[in-house]
């Protein structure tokens, strides 16, 4: 049994890993959104504003806010995407800095997450593509920085269907049309990004580090 910190475990991907987990696995979980999840240690905070949580042993940390701020560049200001790197990149590092002495004495693994707009450019992902791209960076350098210490790993989905991305899918015709536009007809669930992740989380992964892995339903390396 492994203990596993969750940041941002109450909604989408983040919920669906913490279900994942939390029957094989000591569960902790961090969000602005008070849980009633039973069996599950929660701190309501939010990590950019709030002070973190003494902690005496995790094996693993999974990140998972995130932002889809899908506008044109003429309409991004400079705000929007120091607002996207704050959600993104330094609550990640905030959380990483804080846990790195905890992980490292237990081999830990750190999950983080892109988005295929970093690889398929993408209209109107700027701000997002900008602040996932430095998440892939700080991953490959601090898999190489704690090698044999603690693993980083990226996943790197295409569209899931959660609260974050509902206004992409608001109606059926919206659903039909971005299943047609990945070469496997499909976008995914929160469940089967989270398969992954719990992967990443386990000894079965023990020498997978620096990766990006998209999870992605062919659209970043299939042309039909």
């Amino acid at each position: 049994m492994k203990t596993i910190l969750v940041v941002g475990g109450s909604k989408g991907i983040g919920k669906a890993i913490v279900d994942s987990l939390k029957n094989e696995h000591t569960v902790i979980t961090f969000s602005r959104t008070p849980s009633e999840e039973i069996g599950i240690e929660h701190h309501t905070l939010d990590v950019l504003k709030d002070t973190l949580p003494d902690l005496d042993s995790i094996d693993g940390l999974v990140y998972c806010p995130g932002s889809i701020n899908l506008k044109s560049l003429t309409r991004l200001k400079e705000e929007d995407f120091e607002e996207d790197f704050r959600i993104n990149v330094l609550g990640a590092i905030k959380v990483i800095k804080k846990y790195e002495k905890v992980l490292s004495q237990n081999n830990g693994s750190v999950v983080l997450f892109s988005t295929v707009a970093t690889k398929l450019g993408m209209p109107f992902h700027a701000s997002v593509a900008t602040s996932k791209s430095a998440i892939e960076g700080l991953a490959k350098s601090l898999a190489a920085e704690y090698a044999t210490k603690i693993r980083f790993n990226v996943i790197a989905p295409t569209v899931t269907e959660t609260p974050l991305a509902a206004r992409l899918l608001r109606n059926d015709k919206q659903k039909l049309s971005m299943q047609d536009r990945h070469p496997l007809k499909d976008y995914l669930q929160a469940e089967e990004v989270a398969t992954l992740a719990t992967y990443f989380l386990s000894d079965a992964s023990r020498l997978i580090s620096g990766q990006v892995m998209p999870i992605d339903a062919g659209i970043t390396t299939l042309k039909l």
